[in-house]
C-alpha cells in the first residue's frame, strides 16, 4: 500500500474515531442559556412550552394565557389572554399555527375549545379559529406532518370547594382528531368498548377498571413517527390506548401492570421527613400511571418512553397510608385494591415496545441520582418520589436521548438517558434548574441555528418559584461530518478487506 494511502486512510480513520468521541459525550458541554420569570403576568404560571421554528419563538402556556419569549433571549415578546375563553391547559405549535387547548370557565365539566393563532402576527387564525372539543382539553399535538391535531380530553368531574370530593356527572374522557385541512373534528375518539388486555389488566389488583364510577382519563398523546398511530395514556386507570388514525379508531387499552420495589435495582426511601434518605427494597407495587409519553423509532421498530409519575384522585377517594408497623407504614398506596400493597407511580421512565411490552425500566436511577446531586426532598419519600413528569426525545449526536422532568426535587431537575439500545437504555447526567424554578412541568426539545436546546417551563410551589428556561445542549453536527464518518467507515473497511487478503 502507498504511504499516502496509508496516511488517508488514518486520517478519515481519525475523524471517525474523532466523531465517535464527541457523540459519547456529547451532552458534556450542555448549559443553561436564559432563564425567564414571567414577571407582572396576572395569574399566569409556567406550565407547558412550545417553540415555533418559524419566528424562533417560545409560547409557554398557564392558566392565563400565553406568553411569548424569543427563544434565543427570553425576552417577552407578547403576553395573549386567554381568560375570555377559560383556562388554558396546554399549547402545541406547527408550521406558523399556534393551538391552544383551554377548558371551559365555571364547569370543567362542560365542551373545552381550541383556539388557533398565527405564530407570525400572533392573531387568531383568519378564517376558522375555534373549534369545540370534549371536556377539559388537557393536551394537545400536532401529527408528524401536520395533517391531524389531537386532543385529549381528561373528562375530570368537578371538586366541591373545601371539601375536595367529586360532585356531579362524570364526562367522558375522549380524544377529538381535529383535520386542519377543513379545521374541524373528524373523529371524536372513546376507550370503553375496547377490550383490555387480559395479561397486564388495566388496575393491578380486583377490578380492570381502576375507579369505580370514573370513565377513562386521556392524559398525554404521543403520534407514531410515521403518523399512522396514536398511543395515549390513561394516567389514573394504568394503561396506554392506542389509536389507529387512518381508521380514527381506539385498537387496544393496554394495563401496565405494577413494578415490584422487592426487586434488585428497584429500591425506594419510603420513610419521609425522618432526616435521612435509605433506598431499600420493600414489599410494594407501583403501579406505572404514566403522565407523559414520547414515541420514537429504532431500528426499523417504534417504541413510546413513558413518564412513570402515578396519580391517585383529585378527591383522595382511592388512596390510604399503608399502615402496620413496617418501615413502609406511613406509605401512600391504594385504597381500592387489598390483594397487595401498590403505591402510585414508578418513580421511573419506561421504555415499551409498541403494543405495550414492557422493554426496559429506570429502576431507581432517578431518585438517586437526585440524592447524590443534594436535591432528594425526603418530604415526597412516602408519596412518589422524584415523580417524573413529561418526557421528550431528540437525536444528538448519533444518539438518542430522553429527557424527564421532575416534579419534586428541591431545584427542579432534568434526567437525561441514552435510548439509543431501547432495550439497554443508561442513565446520562441531571440538567438542574437555577434556584427558583421548581416542578418542571413541561419540556420542548428543539433545534435553532445550529444548536441543539431544552426548553423546561416549570410551574413552581408558590407565585416566586415558577418560570422558564432553556439549555444549550449540543452543536448540530454539519452534514459534512456525518460524509466524513461514511467515508472513514469505508476507509476502514478498505484497510480490514486488504488485510484479510493478505
Amino acid at each position: 500500500m502507498k504511504r499516502s494511502t496509508m496516511s488517508a486512510l488514518v486520517a478519515a480513520a481519525t475523524t471517525v474515531l474523532a466523531l465517535n468521541v464527541h457523540a459519547a459525550g456529547a451532552l458534556d458541554g450542555a448549559s443553561l442559556a436564559w432563564s425567564s420569570k414571567h414577571t407582572g403576568l396576572t395569574g399566569f404560571t409556567s406550565e407547558v412550552v412550545s417553540f415555533d421554528s418559524l419566528t424562533k419563538t417560545l409560547w409557554v402556556a398557564g392558566v392565563s394565557g400565553v406568553h411569548v419569549l424569543d427563544a434565543k433571549t427570553g425576552n417577552a415578546l407578547q403576553f395573549i389572554d386567554t381568560r375570555g375563553f377559560g383556562s388554558i391547559n396546554s399549547v402545541a405549535i406547527h408550521n406558523g399555527v399556534a393551538a391552544f387547548a383551554i377548558e371551559a370557565p365555571g364547569d370543567r365539566r362542560n365542551a373545552g375549545v381550541v383556539k388557533l393563532y398565527d405564530t407570525s402576527t400572533r392573531d387568531l387564525l383568519t378564517g376558522t379559529n375555534s373549534i369545540a372539543v370534549g371536556a377539559l382539553p388537557d393536551m394537545l399535538t400536532f401529527t408528524p406532518n401536520g395533517s391531524k391535531l389531537l386532543v385529549a380530553n381528561e373528562g375530570t368531574p368537578n371538586a366541591v370547594a373545601d371539601s375536595g370530593k367529586y360532585a356531579g356527572t362524570d364526562p367522558k374522557g375522549s380524544v377529538s382528531i381535529i383535520d386542519m385541512g377543513t379545521r374541524s373534528v373528524a373523529a371524536t375518539v372513546h376507550f370503553d368498548s375496547v377490550a383490555t388486555t387480559a395479561s397486564n389488566r388495566v388496575w393491578a389488583g380486583q377490578s380492570v377498571v381502576r375507579q369505580p364510577g370514573m370513565d377513562f382519563e386521556p392524559e398525554y398523546i404521543a403520534v407514531s413517527r410515521d403518523g399512522s398511530k396514536a398511543f395515549v395514556t390513561l394516567q389514573e386507570h394504568n394503561a396506554v390506548a392506542t389509536i389507529d388514525l387512518s381508521t380514527h379508531k381506539t385498537v387496544s387499552v393496554v394495563g401496565l401492570g405494577a413494578k415490584d420495589f422487592s426487586k434488585p435495582g428497584n429500591e425506594i426511601d419510603v420513610r419521609d421527613n425522618d432526616g435521612s434518605v435509605s433506598f431499600q427494597n420493600v414489599a410494594v407495587r407501583g403501579l406505572y400511571m404514566p403522565d407523559g409519553i414520547a414515541s420514537f423509532d429504532r431500528n426499523g421498530k417504534t417504541y413510546y418512553v413513558t413518564a412513570n409519575e402515578g396519580d391517585f384522585r383529585e378527591d383522595d377517594g382511592d388512596r390510604k397510608a399503608a399502615g402496620g408497623s413496617g418501615i413502609e407504614s406511613r406509605l401512600r398506596v391504594s385504597a381500592v385494591d387489598t390483594d397487595a400493597l401498590y403505591a402510585a407511580g414508578a418513580r421511573s421512565i419506561s421504555i415499551r415496545d409498541a403494543a405495550g411490552n414492557e422493554i426496559w425500566d429506570s429502576g431507581a436511577a432517578l431518585d438517586k441520582a437526585a440524592h447524590a446531586a443534594g436535591l432528594y426532598d425526603d418530604g415526597r419519600s412516602r408519596d412518589k418520589g422524584v415523580e417524573p413528569e413529561d418526557v421528550k426525545v431528540m437525536e444528538i449526536g448519533g444518539k438518542l436521548y430522553a429527557f424527564v422532568g421532575l416534579e419534586r426535587t428541591k431545584t427542579g431537575a432534568i434526567g437525561v438517558f441514552d435510548i439509543s439500545d431501547p432495550a439497554h437504555a443508561s442513565f446520562v447526567k441531571l440538567l438542574v434548574n437555577p434556584e427558583g424554578f421548581n416542578r418542571p412541568e413541561g419540556l420542548t426539545a428543539f433545534e435553532m441555528d445550529g444548536f441543539h436546546y431544552l426548553a423546561v417551563a416549570s410551574e413552581g410551589s408558590s407565585a416566586t418559584t415558577f418560570g422558564t428556561t432553556v439549555f444549550q445542549l449540543a452543536p448540530v453536527p454539519e452534514p459534512s461530518s456525518w460524509a466524513l464518518m461514511g467515508l472513514g467507515l469505508a476507509a476502514l473497511g478498505a484497510v480490514a478487506r486488504r488485510q484479510r487478503r493478505a
